[in-house]
């Protein structure tokens, strides 16, 4: 039996992590905030508070993780992401307060675009 076959799912996703190109991690960051974000606007729709938030806060911790890792040096592109990220973490805060899942709903459409366009340029 090979490595792989005995391999756990973890070790397999943690292994694809830290070969993948920064390109593909882009879109795996992506992947993973949208996934986070249409699970809290449902919990919200459910009115299930604390499974909102917590995918909240999951989905949040990536958008800010994309922030900070921003190279600014690379002018425009990265200033216009800035401001998407900017006002996306903007309109979480406003559907957490509010509990609107429609603002969440936004920032996946954006997010969501963002990835697309992304997933092109990693060849995904």
């Amino acid at each position: 039996m090979t490595a792989f076959a005995t391999a756990s799912p973890a070790t397999y996703k943690r292994q694809s992590i830290m070969t993948a190109p920064p390109e593909r991690l882009v879109v795996m960051l992506y992947d993973g905030a949208i996934r986070f974000f249409v699970q809290a606007a449902a919990a919200m729709r459910e009115d299930a508070r604390v499974t909102a938030s917590e995918r909240l806060d999951r989905g949040e911790a990536i958008v800010d993780h994309l922030l900070v890792t921003l190279d600014m040096s690379a002018g425009e592109i990265a200033e216009r992401l800035e401001g998407i990220y900017v006002f996306s973490k903007r309109l979480l805060l406003e559907a957490r307060m509010e509990r609107d899942a429609d603002k969440v709903d936004v920032v996946c459409a954006y997010l969501s675009e963002l990835r697309e366009s992304w997933a092109q340029i990693a060849g995904a």
